[in-house]
């Protein structure tokens, strides 16, 4: 899991499992953009759709691991740094 955080995420297929806006739960797709507090996924019907990392629990489903998107709400480049306890 601690790879998959420090890893480039655009191109990553997902699917949102959790959310407070409950109309993203569900939302699967391919991973256009990142910045520090969303990501961009390309649905499968072809539309553009924005989640509030803060908020979310994301599938990463080729790597079949669930992140939090709490802990990832740093720009992309900065991820890398981010300490994680075990």
């Amino acid at each position: 899991m601690i790879n998959l955080i420090k890893d480039e995420w655009i191109g990553k297929k997902v699917k949102i499992i959790d959310s407070k806006n409950k109309s993203c739960i569900g939302m699967k797709g391919l991973i256009i953009d990142e910045t520090k507090n969303k990501i961009v996924i390309k649905t499968n019907k072809g539309e553009r759709k924005d989640i509030i990392k803060d908020i979310s629990k994301i599938f990463f489903v080729d790597d079949n691991i669930i992140i939090d998107g709490k802990i990832t709400t740093k720009r992309p480049e900065d991820r890398i740094k981010i300490k994680i306890k075990k």
